[in-house]
């Protein structure tokens, strides 16, 4: 792998200007992600993503998406249809569990059908948060379920359909966000809750899916684990609870900086992602001085995380030759509005 830097970065547009090509081959991120601005057309997100990776020049240098289905999906018709949110998944299967664990693995499969043909290769799925009554509709219906059993169940089937069909998931947000009363885009949320029920509910999905390549933080205060910081920057929660207690050794991501959770400037914040021991700093809205702020305290990926980071891409090299048509006609006979 040709050094990288430990960041993922988005890009102001459809198209990438001199400016961020020369700011990219400088900085060498490890990997970028792709939101509604960016999408156009087809032939248009594919020549985008491709010139990313000419820039750092690495054919191999991931191109992350939110593709959830319901509010949180990037691609839209006619480039890719509407998807269900995760709740309608988790509604079938409170009705039939073969039935939702299938449509779940179906839907994420599908996703890498849509992402694959342009050139997307890592979809920041599954949901792994589990909401309680009351908490910020930040998660709401992209949430499977309000108990363990279906995120985890459904979590599983989105993640296996994904790396089936050659796409690296995500799964998010670790330790997990379903008790956030705040939206962590505009503010930062505490969580007061007990360790021993955090254990056994809001951690659970994660531990039980530790196995899989990559995570990405939740911008949120634990107070049982650590008062003072939100997971991202903490040292305590990412090595004790993240490394320690679910067990997760896969390649973690921040969630994006550019969200107002975070305090300090965007140099601090990247310096406090690495030194709580994130692997790599998410920086979102193709803002240029912003990322050039991340860029001036991110490292190269050197050691364990470059270790995570490769064995991560390995996820994403093989996958089955499932005939799309017949995927998309067996999902419609869960979801008849997406044939």
């Amino acid at each position: 792998m040709t050094e990288s830097k430990s960041m993922i970065l988005g890009c102001a547009g459809k198209s990438l200007t001199p400016e961020e090509i020369r700011f990219y081959r400088g900085e060498r991120p490890w990997g970028f992600i792709l939101f509604a601005r960016n999408v156009g057309e087809t032939e248009q997100i594919r020549d985008l993503v491709a010139s990313m990776r000419d820039a750092v020049g690495r054919a191999d240098a991931p191109v992350f998406i939110d593709q959830e289905g319901g509010r949180v999906q990037r691609l839209r018709p006619p480039l890719a249809p509407n998807y269900p949110a995760g709740g309608a998944l988790g509604a079938l299967w409170r009705n039939d569990r073969e039935a939702g664990r299938r449509a779940a693995w179906l839907m994420a499969r599908l996703h890498a059908f849509d992402l694959l043909r342009h050139g997307i290769t890592a979809d920041c799925l599954p949901v792994l948060d589990v909401p309680v009554e009351g908490a910020s509709d930040v998660i709401g219906a992209r949430a499977y379920g309000k108990e363990p059993g279906p995120v985890i169940e459904l979590g599983r089937a989105a993640a296996e359909g994904l790396m089936s069909g050659g796409v690296l998931p995500v799964m998010k947000h670790i330790p997990g966000h379903g008790r956030a009363f705040a939206d962590t885009h505009f503010e930062l949320p505490t969580v007061d809750t007990p360790l021993s029920e955090l254990r056994s509910h809001d951690f659970a999905p994660f531990k039980a899916l530790n196995q899989l390549p990559m995570a990405m933080t939740a911008h949120v205060v634990y107070s049982a684990v650590d008062p003072n910081n939100p997971a991202t920057t903490s040292a305590k929660v990412v090595n004790d609870i993240i490394r320690g207690e679910i067990g997760f050794d896969g390649l973690l991501m921040s969630d994006d900086t550019s969200m107002k959770a975070l305090s300090g400037d965007f140099p601090a914040k990247a310096a406090a992602i690495l030194a709580a021991g994130c692997d790599l700093v998410l920086h979102c809205n193709g803002v240029f001085e912003e990322m050039s702020g991340i860029a001036s305290r991110t490292t190269a990926l050197t050691g364990k995380p470059l270790e995570r980071a490769e064995r991560a891409l390995t996820y994403i090299k093989d996958h089955d030759r499932a005939n799309e048509t017949e995927i998309r006609a067996e999902f419609a006979t869960y979801f008849d509005a997406v044939a």
